[in-house]
């Protein structure tokens, strides 16, 4: 059956070149005619084609099928016959293919432009969101050597909260607590962890601790994050240059502008080069309670990469860089993936100054792979923004 409707869709797109109509009824109306001619066909199978065939011309293919299934969170095009999934946590090939390299090509082109933004042979590499959120990354020749590449990474059309990750067993109750209650009391955290490990997501579920009268500035490089409630929030997303406009508006042009508007928080949804400077002045004077990703193993190597991204955006000692790390982040929170393949809460650390040459670490929590279990290995140190906030500081204790 498979070959059938690849046959199918190749004869419908013939057609539809003949007649170069873009109108939908028309393209129904000729999708219909199409399979009344196949008369062994029932009409199950008719009714389900003719959904199939629409969307292969006027929507995303046989994308459009796989973004309609819950289950589905990540979606690898490797090539217009090789499509990867990831579902539930497991990742498997998908059976189903584009008819051709040149209609993926089109489904690029139609997903990019949607986003006013730009990919040919000259600009190669593009990044997109759909208006769901869902996160779309393409590429094309030359840079992508055999052929066309898609990726694309779905969000839940509900915002995940902190309930929902305990239920999930990211982490634990008790854990959850203590991370939420250090962001009302304006800690700065740096969220770290390897590509899918949930970072954008446990990121939404602590910015919804903040307290609701404070004006929130977020950036990113694609919008995803949505933090509920009715907020002072203003949300910021980079530009890529484009053929028309040569300018590229960037996450540190942004972090630089977020600093005009009179932010009491600054969320950054990633920090992944020369920005990393411009968070930390930032946090450094007067914008703590702060949050941001970063991609990163552990805690420790969280602060390499922070050393080596600062350096790319200004040229100064790496003692000076370190001490602005260790005044300027208050808590590092390790996300990874289990055995299982599902995201866990790995470890919780606070920094603890700047001693010998070196960004200090005191870790509170670590996993017990054993038992797969948070524990909790020390007591935080550094209370004096906790003590601020009487209410949250009677709770905890």
């Amino acid at each position: 059956m498979m070959d059938e409707k690849i046959l199918l869709r190749k004869k419908l797109q013939k057609r539809l070149e003949k007649t170069l109509t873009e109108d939908d009824e028309e393209i129904l109306g000729e999708i219909d005619r199409m399979l009344l001619e196949e008369k062994e066909l029932s009409l199950a199978q008719r009714l389900s084609l003719q959904s199939e065939l629409y969307a292969a011309v006027r929507r995303l293919d046989v994308v459009e099928e796989l973004l309609q299934m819950p289950g589905v969170n990540e979606i690898m095009i490797n090539g217009y016959d090789r499509i990867y999934i990831e579902e539930n946590g497991q990742l498997r090939r998908w059976e189903k293919s584009f008819v051709s390299r040149e209609r993926l090509e089109d489904v690029i082109q139609q997903i990019v432009a949607g986003c006013n933004r730009v990919i040919n042979t000259s600009m190669p590499l593009a990044d997109a969101r759909l208006s769901d959120g869902t996160r779309i990354h393409a590429a094309l020749p030359p840079v992508a050597v055999d052929g066309p590449v898609l990726t694309i990474r779905r969000f839940p059309q509900k915002s995940i909260d902190m309930d929902e990750l305990i239920r999930l067993n990211t982490l634990t109750g008790d854990v959850a607590c203590f991370l939420q209650k250090l962001v009302r009391s304006g800690y700065s955290l740096l969220i770290g962890g390897g590509t899918s490990a949930g970072k954008t997501t446990f990121l939404n579920a602590l910015a919804a601790s903040i307290p609701a009268e404070e004006r929130l500035i977020t950036i990113e490089d694609t919008a995803e994050l949505r933090i509920p409630g009715e907020r002072n929030l203003v949300r910021l997303e980079a530009k890529n240059a484009n053929l028309q406009e040569n300018r590229a508006i960037t996450i540190r042009d942004l972090i630089r502008a977020a600093l005009r508007m009179r932010p009491d928080r600054i969320i950054v949804g990633e920090v992944r080069g020369e920005e990393t400077i411009d968070l930390l002045q930032a946090l450094n004077t007067g914008h703590e309670g702060s949050l941001s990703t970063a991609h990163a193993n552990t805690p420790r190597d969280m602060i390499s990469r922070l050393e080596t991204m600062a350096l790319m955006g200004m040229d100064m000692p790496l003692e000076a860089i370190r001490r602005q790390i260790a005044s300027g982040i208050d808590i590092f929170v390790q996300l990874g993936r289990g055995k299982d393949k599902k995201r866990r809460l790995m470890s919780v650390a606070e920094v603890d100054g700047f001693k010998d040459g070196q960004v200090a670490l005191h870790m509170l929590y670590e996993r017990d792979w054993a038992e797969d279990v948070l524990k909790k290995t020390g007591e935080l140190k550094h209370c004096e923004k906790w003590e601020r906030e009487k209410n949250v500081h009677e709770d905890y204790v």
